[in-house]
């Protein structure tokens, strides 16, 4: 019964879209089958993105550059039971009335599998999952009123969660807000209205990225050939996120750590959270951290952020890096 209420209040946003003007550019509304948690926003002015366009072959993924505002938000929804496809298809419905005319669509296999996930710019574990075995991506494309916006929309579960990246660039050069003197409505259960995120902080403002909700990764940090012990010195990182969590004490973060994706992916796991948990013991006995306020995991070469094709881009995949896990209430 919820879900058939879920599909008809989708067929009902999607009929009030289609009366709009095509110049009238609706903001994009996305709307869940289930409870919704955003687990991560992040935003950047005069970006420029390769959104892909394309399935992953011969060696590559077709990709289109595109350049303006860049907005990343991904969330959580809470229904076991509902699949990648049903997902997709309302979602793909509420594109389509918010004016987006899809480019590209893919499922797991057609996508081009690992390739293809490894090749796409993906938010951090654990904000957004992704399934090798499971998941779908649509691209899109319409016409603002400040020149043309593109839209990644990627959809995945974990056995009892589903998780949804979007990704949106383009039009205006500045976020353009609609201000209103009346007091927002609370939202109601499964619905969230896509806002402008915060603009991120600078790179070395680490404080300032944790007030916002984003994950920073440490990038001073050393370990010792083929260990995972942090190297003995002073960190300007771990520093800087001992004052904040000392001058937060409600905080909690958590250490994520990162490897390339040489190897297997059982070693590269344990190495990645043996490391992050180094950073956390130092944390607690150099910096004097509370305990309760740090944890430690890792994922492995599971959320790369550039190419494991290059000794380049390995070294930027091996890393630790810190996220917000919890706000004061």
């Amino acid at each position: 019964m919820e879900k058939t209420a879920f599909r008809v209040a989708c067929a009902l946003v999607a009929a009030t879209f289609a009366a709009l003007p095509a110049s009238a550019a609706p903001l994009l509304a996305l709307q869940f089958p289930g409870p919704s948690e955003t687990t991560l926003q992040r935003a950047e002015a005069l970006a420029s993105f390769r959104l892909a366009v394309g399935p992953f072959q011969d060696g590559k993924i077709a990709t289109q550059l595109t350049e303006g505002n860049l907005e990343q938000s991904a969330w959580r929804i809470a229904d076991p039971d509902i699949s990648t496809l049903a997902m997709t298809q309302s979602l793909r419905s509420q594109i389509a009335a918010a004016g987006y005319k899809v480019i590209f669509e893919c499922e797991t296999e057609a996508c081009g599998g690992y390739d293809f996930r490894y090749g796409t710019e993906i938010l951090p574990e654990p904000d957004m999952h992704v399934d090798l075995g499971d998941f779908r991506y649509i691209a899109a494309e319409r016409a603002g009123p400040l020149g043309v916006e593109y839209l990644g929309l990627i959809v995945s579960r974990s056995p009892d969660t589903g998780f949804v990246q979007l990704t949106r660039i383009g039009g205006a050069a500045t976020p353009q807000v609609a201000t209103s003197t009346k007091t927002p409505e609370p939202a109601k259960p499964g619905t969230f209205a896509l806002k402008p995120a915060p603009v991120a902080a600078a790179p070395d403002d680490l404080g300032a990225a944790l007030d916002l909700g984003q994950s920073k990764v440490l990038e001073d940090l050393v370990f010792s050939s083929g260990t995972s012990t942090l190297s003995e010195g002073e960190y300007a990182s771990l520093s800087a996120l001992a004052a904040w969590l000392k001058a937060n004490p409600q905080q909690v973060a958590m250490l994520v750590g990162h490897t390339d994706a040489s190897g297997g992916l059982a070693g590269n796991t344990a190495l990645s959270k043996k490391r992050a948990e180094s950073v956390r013991q130092t944390l607690l006995t150099r910096y004097g951290v509370a305990a309760a306020q740090i944890t430690a995991n890792g994922v492995g070469p599971l959320a790369p952020r550039a190419s494991n094709q290059t000794a380049e881009g390995q070294q930027q995949n091996r890393r630790v890096e810190v996220v917000p896990t919890s706000t004061p209430e």
